[in-house]
């Protein structure tokens, strides 16, 4: 895959994650030293995710793990430290997804969310890219890029409508507890 592919498939990845686990990882980046290719290393550094988690960041998001090795290069069971421009990349990305969600990148995400929220905030994040993401290709169909987006995670046995009947029930689910309060 091209370095270009890699760097989009990290954006698509950075933005589809919760926007608390964002906002932690930012924090986490700008104070750790950030590396490649493992979890930590003996000189203290850490992989995103985990500085993310460090930071009150609590989501298990392997798809953003695997982009971001993807992207670096990342050669198995040779940690490195991450170059300037990978971590300016990155940082990058965070800043935008958050003021794409309206979320200050300098403030606090609260961690009082329940796992409901969360869910809903991802499933909403994901059809708001795959909706981008259909209109930029307009030989893609909606449901052909729910399937391309989800089909990892399922490990290709979900569908497209079924993915897409369950994002359309949490936007009525949110739509209604807006109302309501």
């Amino acid at each position: 895959m091209s370095r270009r592919n890699n760097a989009q498939r990290l954006r698509n990845a950075v933005y589809a994650m919760p926007a608390r686990t964002k906002a932690a990882m930012l924090r986490g980046i700008r104070t750790n030293r950030v590396i490649v290719g493992a979890y930590v290393d003996k000189r203290g550094g850490v992989c995103p995710m985990l500085a993310a988690h460090r930071n009150g960041g609590r989501t298990n998001f392997g798809t953003f793990a695997r982009a971001w090795d993807a992207y670096t290069g990342a050669k198995a069971h040779r940690s490195r430290r991450a170059s300037r421009r990978e971590v300016r990349t990155l940082e990058g990305y965070l800043e935008m997804s958050l003021a794409r969600d309206g979320v200050d990148a300098g403030t606090q995400t609260g961690p009082e969310r329940t796992l409901a929220d969360e869910v809903r905030e991802v499933k909403a994040a994901r059809r708001r890219l795959a909706e981008t993401d259909a209109r930029e290709g307009s030989d893609v169909s909606l449901g052909d890029v729910l399937t391309t987006a989800y089909g990892e995670h399922s490990g290709g046995q979900d569908t497209a409508d079924t993915w897409a009947s369950e994002l359309e029930a949490a936007d009525a689910e949110a739509t209604a507890e807006r109302t309501d309060a």
